[in-house]
């Protein structure tokens, strides 16, 4: 062990550190009782994190499915691995494209829609990570999913509310298929109401059949381009065949001798290390975790982070300034002296060039480590279904900008921004913990939080995931939790912070899940924390 945890701080939570030398941990428990089962039927920590992630497409639909897009980064037993498992946009899309159909003068594409919709991801990135990692045959890592979708589950009070939520949405459930698939029954399930998906049983025994070709150049594909055309999308099986996950090499930030790890953009983990890179110029140490003075250092380096973020990053190939140059010390020692400590201010992006998301981590006693993420986006996504194969697509592609002049504006073929992030930390080369927080922008503020809270203030796993936490909208605009310290929210009003207190907690502040070596896997094992947020749930065994 790496870090030397007070294991008696704790939160309103009260939930305990799980510890294990095999871990599953995810937010609903039938997606980390398959994870566990599948490594207790043999396989690795990479079978686990797939058969989880397969699970969780059909348990929390609200959140993520089979049509999603999706990111990981692993550590193999020797070395780390990234894969991009995010989908590019149609052949045919264009700014001019957006402008015939919709007029001129839109920001982005549509929400919904097939006109939001990029290849999905995830499919694919289940098979590569199978294809080079896993153990067990891929039918046979599928099996749980499968075997949930034919018998059903019993509808969970978090998914249904949200759920219920996208039922009261015309724009989602008049999408084509979005009423057959999610609203059978002309509404939302209840709580403790079956949920059968027999279309995605039927969708998962093709791809385990076909390794995901049927998805990417099969029947289910043909299925997609025919639907695409007959509800004004331009989506087409040969834009399906070109896709392909992307092994990527993580990039990296040292923070107090641990080595912070996200996904090169296309996404906005860089956001992530921005801030703990300008955090890195302050003494946190002598700062009360929980006070004033700590909380406003992490909102300002955070808000510094996003005004570059927003700006620069785009699909990596289109970005106009690199990663590197963002990560500079020298240039995030230069942002740490914009921070005024006792005054809240805004930020504008500067030029570093010099001259409806789930989240799973699994780990095996055999050294294995996956950070897993993926994502809709927006709650049911796009809303476009195809209910005879269980699919419901994301709306990835609002993520992209029509305005030419931007690094993320639309074009054939291109990875839009993307808001998932898995994380992960090591120390001199070695692994030590898996991790990753969920909800849109609230990703990379919750990976700096809870990375602070461990590093900084020696808060265990589950302390750091149950403790309140802030969210930064725009501007001044901080949401907070209704359980942080009245002092520390006072302290913030008095520094100029426009503050919100927060009672939903799941809607607005994410969920975590994390899993910290211990030593030696096969001896010690692993500590495990989920996130109340979002009931979240670790296997052990």
């Amino acid at each position: 062990m790496t870090q030397s945890f007070d294991w008696t701080a704790g939160y309103s939570s009260r939930r305990m550190p799980v510890f294990g030398r095999n871990v599953v941990s995810t937010s609903h428990p039938l997606g980390a009782q398959a994870g566990l089962q599948t490594i207790w039927r043999g396989g690795n920590a990479v079978d686990a994190a797939i058969a989880s992630a397969a699970v969780m497409a059909l348990v929390e639909p609200c959140s993520n499915g089979l049509g999603s897009d999706a990111y990981c980064i692993l550590w193999d037993g020797e070395k780390l691995h990234g894969l991009n498992g995010s989908g590019g946009s149609p052949a045919t899309w264009t700014p001019d494209y957006f402008a015939r159909k919709y007029g001129e003068g839109q920001a982005r594409p549509p929400m919904r829609g097939w006109d939001s919709v990029t290849v999905p991801g995830a499919v694919g990135a289940w098979v590569a990570l199978h294809d080079r990692f896993g153990k067990l045959p891929f039918a046979d890592v599928l099996a749980p999913a499968i075997e949930i979708a034919e018998r059903g589950y019993l509808c969970p009070t978090v998914v249904q509310g949200k759920w219920a939520a996208a039922a009261a949405v015309p724009e989602i459930t008049r999408q084509p298929g979005f009423a057959e698939m999610f609203l059978p029954r002309g509404r939302a399930p209840e709580v403790g109401e079956l949920v059968t998906l027999p279309g995605a049983a039927r969708m998962l025994r093709a791809i385990a059949e076909t390794n995901g070709a049927a998805l990417y150049g099969g029947e289910i594909a043909e299925a997609m381009e025919a639907h695409s055309r007959a509800n004004g999308g331009s989506m087409t099986a040969k834009d399906l065949a070109g896709f392909k996950a992307q092994w990527v090499e993580p990039i990296e930030k040292t923070y107090r001798g641990y080595t912070v790890h996200e996904i090169p953009p296309n996404g906005q983990g860089i956001a992530a290390l921005i801030a703990l890179g300008i955090l890195e110029n302050f003494d946190l140490k002598g700062l009360s975790a929980d006070g004033v003075d700590a909380t406003h250092l992490q909102i300002e380096a955070m808000k510094l982070a996003f005004a570059d973020t927003y700006a620069h990053v785009a699909d990596l190939e289109h970005m106009r300034v690199t990663p590197a140059q963002l990560l500079d010390d020298s240039y995030l020692a230069e942002a740490a002296k914009l921070i005024d400590p006792s005054r809240a201010q805004r930020f504008a992006a500067r030029n570093p060039v010099r001259g409806g998301t789930i989240y799973l981590t699994a780990a095996d006693e055999n050294g294995m480590m996956v950070s897993f993420i993926q994502s809709n986006f927006m709650g049911f996504g796009s809303g476009v279904c195809l209910p005879e194969w269980g699919l419901s697509l994301q709306n990835r592609g609002h993520g992209f900008h029509l305005d030419p002049a931007s690094p993320n504006v639309v074009a054939p073929g291109k990875r839009p921004f993307q808001t998932i992030i898995p994380g992960f930390l090591t120390r001199d080369g070695r692994p030590v913990m898996s991790f990753g927080v969920m909800g849109g922008n609230m990703q990379p503020q919750g990976h700096l939080q809870t990375l602070v809270r461990m590093i900084d203030f020696d808060q265990n796993p589950q302390a750091a995931c149950d403790a309140p936490r802030w969210r930064f909208n725009a501007g001044l605009d901080i949401n907070v939790e209704a359980n942080m310290a009245g002092a520390t929210v006072d302290g913030l009003v008095g520094r100029g912070h426009e503050i919100s207190v927060i009672n939903d907690s799941y809607q607005d502040f994410g969920a975590g899940q994390f899993i910290w070596r211990m030593g030696d896997p096969s001896v010690e094992g692993y500590v495990a924390a989920s996130d109340p947020r979002r009931d979240g749930y670790a296997a052990v065994g």
